[in-house]
């Protein structure tokens, strides 16, 4: 049914936002979206982590808006099953913190291994298998919240590091100067960057292949020469790498551990 919420099994709607107050049917898929009216002039659709959105003018009928969700069914059900698809390839991605564990690390992976003898957490290769572990200066009863806390210091000491090594490398191909580097653990931004050359980066890129890592830095040296993402900025982007936008693909697709 349209219009106001209706009880109804949770099995029975396709696509739930939480803050739900209507509900469509929209190709055959029973949508439940959040709804609201503003002064805005027409109606909007914003698909998100929650679900559904939308707002409309103060005046529009509901029989309007119903008419607008069915003429942009396609794209809202694409849209919802995409992000139910990424959602999840985060779950699945669900970082378990114990003893040999496998941690994604710059395009290979590093198996975890307890070692109090360790003096601190290092990596370690194989000499014969060539095989990477991360050595973790802890006993072999630590918790997994003591063992993600070890990990990640390890990889922010890590990111700072290859961050650095990286701006130095494309910001003189690019023709700018980069200023300060800071470190951010945020859910969904890998960078920012401001016009006094400071550049901020996601420690978890470091779980990406180097050459996607590589596309947010230059992504961001390049804001250094042009703030918006016009015509003329990716022209800045793509003139020292040409294959960016398959690298933006892998870094909207994939799924890095999470705690």
């Amino acid at each position: 049914m349209r219009g106001l919420l209706a009880p109804a099994p949770a099995e029975a709607i396709s696509y739930r936002h939480p803050r739900a107050s209507r509900e469509v049917l929209l190709g055959g898929q029973r949508v439940a979206y959040a709804f609201g009216r503003s002064a805005r002039r027409s109606i909007g659709f914003s698909v998100g982590a929650e679900g559904l959105s939308v707002s409309a003018p103060k005046s529009a009928p509901l029989a309007e808006i119903d008419q607008a969700l069915q003429k942009k069914s396609a794209w809202i059900l694409r849209k919802l099953e995409e992000t139910r698809a990424r959602h999840e390839r985060f779950e699945a991605a669900r970082m378990d913190w114990r003893d040999g564990a496998a941690l994604p690390f710059r395009g290979e992976v590093l198996a975890l291994a307890l070692d109090p003898l360790q003096a601190q957490t290092a990596l370690h290769r194989d000499a014969h298998s060539g095989a990477a572990s991360l050595r973790i200066a802890l006993a072999p009863g630590a918790t997994s919240a003591q063992i993600e806390k070890n990990a990640q210091a390890w990889l922010m000491q890590q990111a700072r590091l290859v961050f650095t090594e990286r701006l130095d490398h494309f910001a003189p191909l690019l023709g700018v100067q980069w200023r300060q580097l800071s470190l951010s653990s945020a859910a969904t931004r890998w960078g920012t960057a401001k016009a006094n050359g400071d550049i901020r980066l996601n420690w978890r890129l470091l779980h990406f292949s180097p050459p996607v890592l590589d596309y947010v830095v230059v992504h961001e040296l390049s804001h250094l020469r042009v703030m918006d993402h016009s015509a003329q900025f990716w022209a800045t982007v793509q003139s020292v790498m040409p294959d960016y936008a398959a690298l933006r693909r892998q870094l909207k697709e994939a799924a890095v551990p999470r705690g």
